[in-house]
């Protein structure tokens, strides 16, 4: 089925402008929104996953915990509306994903930009964390970077502390435990954290790699990723450290988010 056209009424006050992604489950608009007078993105159903419950329950359970944050980090949510099409209405960002940066840059990060980076991630996390969430799904893909601001704009995986099923998260970006199926925790964000800033300054995704390596499809379950030092060894030794430290397959050996914005703070000084 096909998105809904430019001028169509996706919210009370809402107007379709364009068609911007498909998912799986969901289509993304860039809208019109009469009451604040400014563009916004809106996310709803697909057309053919209307009726479906569960992609309901979490884009709703998306939206609403959006409402609930504030933090400049984080993508703002502005509006819920539960009704025969459920919509969550949020702030339109500038800039570009950090994927799409990686894959057309001339050159790599500098230490100083890749702790920022992390920095401006870390504190999103805590914020998470205060408010009783996991992030449980950190990418290059759901991040956008906007006048020197890095932004968290997908919740979607979002959820409390607990038990997971296998997999949850995204393939070659999720912690051993997700890919276990085991109770996940802080300790899980930080190992997301460390993949985004191991992919951004490599630019490839250290855990793909090794999936190709080993010829298995959980790699986070099978083999060490190799330290960042093999890519970079010119950067600043602390964030080389910090970064193969999130990584370690055992959770607890990871650092906080308190030892996470202590080195990236020092580091990007």
């Amino acid at each position: 089925m096909r998105p809904l056209g430019r001028g169509r009424e996706v919210a009370q006050g809402t107007t379709v402008l364009e068609h911007l992604h498909r998912s799986a489950a969901l289509d993304v608009y860039d809208a019109w929104n009469e009451p604040r007078a400014c563009r916004v993105v809106v996310k709803t159903p697909r057309p053919d996953r209307l009726k479906q419950p569960s992609t309901r329950r979490w884009l709703l359970r998306e939206g609403r915990l959006l409402m609930r944050l504030t933090h400049p980090h984080i993508v703002r949510g502005y509006e819920v509306h539960d009704g025969a099409r459920p919509v969550v209405v949020m702030e339109t960002l500038g800039g570009q994903t950090v994927e799409h940066l990686l894959q057309h840059a001339s050159k790599p990060l500098g230490g100083a930009e890749l702790a920022i980076m992390g920095l401006h991630l870390a504190g999103a996390l805590h914020h998470l964390h205060h408010h009783g969430v996991l992030h449980l799904d950190l990418k290059p893909n759901n991040l956008v970077a906007e006048a020197g601001r890095a932004k968290i704009i997908d919740l979607s995986h979002a959820r409390r502390p607990g038990k997971v099923r296998a997999g949850h998260g995204t393939w070659c970006y999720l912690s051993p435990e997700q890919a276990r199926g085991a109770v996940v925790g802080p300790p899980a964000d930080i190992w997301g954290l460390g993949v985004v800033l191991y992919a951004v300054a490599s630019r490839s995704n250290p855990l793909a790699d090794l999936a190709d390596e080993l010829d298995v499809d959980e790699p986070a379950l099978h083999g060490r990723v190799p330290p960042l030092r093999t890519h970079r060894p010119r950067l600043p030794r602390p964030l080389l450290t910090f970064v193969d430290a999130c990584l370690e397959p055992e959770p607890r050996a990871r650092p906080t988010i308190a030892d996470a914005v202590h080195v990236l703070d020092a580091i990007s000084g």
